[in-house]
């Protein structure tokens, strides 16, 4: 009779373990969740950077960092959005102009219409612009117009602000998950 206590107990306890395995679709998706929820403060604190490597950010280009929870392996990902179109909303940000109303200067030329698109890009349609600052450009210069020559464009010096924040959030980010996993093992073993 105290065997088969015994046994009953060793086997409820099998029972317990077994459920705390990652085999276990229910344990899976909640370290799933745990994981969504780490990278997503990992996300916030690198588009914190992304926004502070810039000088001013109207268009809010910070919001192209993106996270990613893998389905086939328990991981994710944070990198910068690489959309292949534009999601189609556009804003109506306006630069602000650096002449005075009739003074004479400035661009005489009028824009062009994928110039107004791409100014018009807001959001994730802007991840282009943290690439650009993140790697940083050749020299780049104006295309001819009417036979003469364009002018000089600059370059953008490389910032290389997702690199180092991403390293640090991402370190930050597992051990979270570290603690948040062992926390979920003990309140399952209760």
């Amino acid at each position: 009779m105290a065997d088969n206590v015994r046994i009953d107990g060793l086997l409820k306890h099998v029972k317990e373990l077994d459920s705390l395995m990652m085999k276990n679709p229910a344990m899976e998706k909640q370290v799933q969740k745990l994981i969504r929820k780490v990278l997503m403060t990992a996300r916030r604190e690198i588009a914190k950077s992304a926004s502070a490597s810039m000088n001013a950010d109207p268009r809010k280009a910070y919001k192209a960092v993106k996270t990613a929870v893998y389905k086939q392996i328990l991981g994710g990902s944070v990198s910068i959005l690489n959309k292949r179109r534009a999601s189609g909303k556009k804003t109506s940000y306006e630069p602000p102009r650096t002449l005075k109303p009739y003074q004479r200067g400035g661009n005489r030329v009028k824009r062009g219409s994928r110039t107004q698109d791409v100014m018009s890009y807001e959001g994730g349609d802007r991840a282009f612009i943290l690439r650009f600052i993140n790697a940083g450009t050749k020299q780049r210069k104006a295309g001819t117009r009417g036979g003469r020559l364009g002018g000089n464009r600059g370059r953008i010096a490389a910032r290389n602000f997702f690199s180092s924040s991403s390293h640090s959030a991402m370190r930050k980010a597992a051990m979270e998950l570290q603690q948040l996993i062992d926390d979920l093992i003990k309140q399952a073993l209760k």
